[in-house]
């Protein structure tokens, strides 16, 4: 009889670890989720800001109003979010990859990925972080960025950088 309950509450056991296990896996979907939603949110809008406000290079830039705006997410402790540069030669120099995962997510993207996310633990907290590509996806961004007329299509010549709880 004692074999037996021992089995049993090595049975719950393992049962308590698996469903912790898929609660941890699904909340972390969830936060990925998030992250894809908010960069389309994002860069739909920089690119709506671009095409029906910025005429000549005096306009104000998409790219700095969305600097401006990601700086203010950040600071209303949502999730942080960052723009930062991919081809070396940033628009300001706070836009360069500040720490170990934006330096790999940098070289990551620029060799193709159109995601890279990690999983990181802070104290009590964990948090995905998160980057996806930013290319030139119209001709305006030449006029503040002449350096990204020789970029290819598709290439990444930034990134979005998030840190969002997982929850």
């Amino acid at each position: 009889m004692h074999h037996l309950r021992m089995a049993a509450w090595g049975l719950a056991v393992w049962m308590g670890i698996v469903a912790a296990a898929c609660a941890e896996a699904a909340a972390v979907l969830r936060a990925r989720k998030t992250v894809k939603m908010l960069d389309d949110v994002y860069k739909t809008a920089v690119v709506l800001i671009t095409d029906k406000y910025v005429e000549d290079e005096d306009d104000f830039p998409a790219g700095a109003a969305a600097v401006a705006w990601f700086k203010s997410i950040s600071e209303k402790g949502w999730h942080t979010v960052r723009l930062i540069d991919a081809t070396g030669e940033p628009y300001d120099p706070d836009n360069v990859a500040k720490d170990d995962f934006e330096k790999g997510a940098i070289a990551r993207l620029k060799a193709g990925s159109d995601f890279v996310d990690e999983v990181e633990q802070d104290g009590e907290k964990r948090y995905l972080r998160a980057a996806t590509p930013v290319p030139v996806v119209m001709k305006k961004c030449v006029m503040c960025h002449e350096h990204y007329a020789d970029a290819k299509p598709g290439e990444a010549i930034g990134a979005v950088t998030y840190r969002v709880p997982i929850e």
